[in-house]
């Protein structure tokens, strides 16, 4: 397979993106963060279903939710590293048999048990599958036009697959059933790993002398894990509550323990220098923010028109379509304005235009109409998101070595399932609250809903300004090449004070 791309070859002269292999590259890997992105959203509809179905209880539901986070965000960043020292098609194609066999098995599931279980294989599958396809999309795409324009469909596939997943949840729980949101999975998955060995050539990675950092490994996912697994728990066991500051402070211990364990490392499982390069640590600190306002707000939209406005779960989903025009419009737009403007101001006006359609949509009535005040904010939103998220995933790409490509493909991936987790507990906490308030004040049940969504909706939109004042300090980007690679001695990371 001597004429595969393998992710250290150079397109060739002129456009790669435009012969019909590379177009054929981009779709494979879009694919990849089209499943796993897909994965977090198209069950939420599918919920009431499964609930009645399995015998859960309203508070062991959210675990089929939760345990795919959980897993995906935890292992991330193992899962970057690995890429770049054992192979990007290798993890590539370990990760999407892996999701594969567990969507299968969730699907199949009889027991609350097994559905949870295969949930949480799931993840740990995202979590190899995605990092591998972006790091390949990074280096296989280095001219500036193609990256750009393939950096910017890859994030409007991903944004778009938050909203898609709503849509494809209602369809198929109301015509096929709930099992056919995993089985779905499946065809998908066949087609990704006949596109990986065709289209992609084997790749061995870089290995070290000093052998792969398995106590790095272990405690960065530890404390990935803790993390997540806290904040998801928080809203029901209390924010003040003996476990949740444990857990807090159990990953700030483990996450300190892997920080020295890396300074110590001759060959670290994260190199510290990587946080180097120019505005890396900004995007992906714009990417935890505005994703904590973003994916928040998809939660208590839903919400809102299934509980106040009485929307069944197809109607919900197909509501959410327009959205996908707004990500599409917003991330087509980026691609168009990075050679010109660059990365920063691409992210910080997406992030200011998505503020103002949530908080358009924090003024949302208990007899509100689709047409009247959700249509408008929404498709606000999302051009705010397509802009935003295209730049963000541009700017925290540039100038990285090819040999850490896999890494940064991992920190950005990573900052999104943080932020997602973390606004979904801080902001539920701050509707239940609200929420709560109410009934004991007599309020109608719908009123005290929707006193509690605009709530959350409205710091969710503070979240965005937030984010889009820190893209204030992330590179701006008009169309750096990815660093050649770097000899192996590289993969060292230095201390000195420069």
């Amino acid at each position: 397979m001597s004429s595969a791309v393998t992710a250290s070859t150079a397109p060739p002269a002129g456009s790669f993106l435009a012969t019909g292999r590379g177009k054929v590259t981009l779709a494979l890997l879009c694919a990849v963060t089209f499943l796993d992105v897909v994965d977090g959203s198209i069950v939420n509809v599918a919920l009431p279903t499964i609930r009645a179905h399995l015998g859960f209880s309203v508070q062991n539901l959210q675990w089929v939710v939760s345990g795919y986070l959980i897993t995906y965000g935890g292992f991330l960043l193992l899962g970057g590293r690995a890429g770049d020292l054992l192979g990007r098609r290798r993890l590539l194609v370990a990760g999407t048999s892996l999701f594969a066999l567990s969507s299968l098995a969730c699907g199949l599931a009889n027991s609350r048990g097994l559905l949870i279980g295969g949930r949480l294989t799931q993840g740990f599958g995202a979590a190899m599958m995605s990092p591998a396809a972006l790091s390949i999309l990074t280096t296989t795409f280095n001219g500036a036009a193609d990256r750009h324009r393939a950096l910017g469909t890859w994030a409007g596939i991903s944004g778009l697959a938050a909203a898609v997943g709503v849509f494809f949840g209602g369809l198929l729980t109301q015509d096929f059933g709930w099992r056919w949101v995993f089985f779905v999975n499946l065809p998908v998955c066949v087609l990704v790993l006949i596109g990986a060995f065709w289209i992609l050539a084997a790749d061995q990675g870089r290995t070290t002398a000093g052998g792969f950092d398995a106590i790095g490994a272990v405690l960065v996912s530890a404390s990935m894990l803790m993390l997540i697994f806290t904040l998801v728990k928080a809203p029901d066991v209390g924010w003040g509550a003996g476990r949740t500051v444990g857990g807090l402070a159990g990953s700030a211990v483990l996450m300190a323990a892997f920080l020295v364990n890396e300074q110590r490392r001759t060959h670290p499982l994260v190199p510290m220098s990587i946080f180097r390069i120019k505005g890396l640590a900004a995007a992906d600190a714009t990417q935890v923010i505005a994703w904590a306002g973003f994916y928040s707000m998809f939660f208590f939209v839903t919400l809102y028109m299934q509980n106040v406005l009485g929307y069944s779960q197809l109607r919900t989903g197909v509501s959410y379509l327009p959205v996908t025009i707004g990500i599409g419009f917003g991330s087509t737009v980026a691609t168009k304005l990075f050679i010109r403007t660059g990365t920063r101001p691409i992210i910080v006006s997406g992030a200011l235009l998505a503020a103002g359609g949530i908080f358009w949509l924090s003024r949302i009535p208990v007899h509100g109409t689709f047409l009247g005040n959700l249509l408008p904010p929404l498709v606000i939103m999302a051009a705010g998101l397509g802009l935003l998220y295209a730049g963000v995933q541009t700017a925290a790409n540039a100038g990285v070595p090819e040999n850490q490509a896999g890494l940064a493909a991992a920190l950005i991936t990573t900052s999104f399932q943080l932020g997602s987790a973390l606004g979904l507990a801080v902001f539920s906490g701050i509707a239940t609250s609200r929420t709560s308030h109410l009934l004991a004040a007599h309020t109608p049940l719908p009123e005290a809903l929707t006193s509690g969504f605009q709530r959350a909706l409205l710091t969710s939109a503070i979240c965005l300004v937030v984010a889009g004042l820190i893209a204030l300090r992330a590179s701006n980007t008009r169309g750096e090449p990815v660093a050649a690679t770097e000899p192996q001695r590289d993969l060292e990371p230095s201390y000195d004070s420069a």
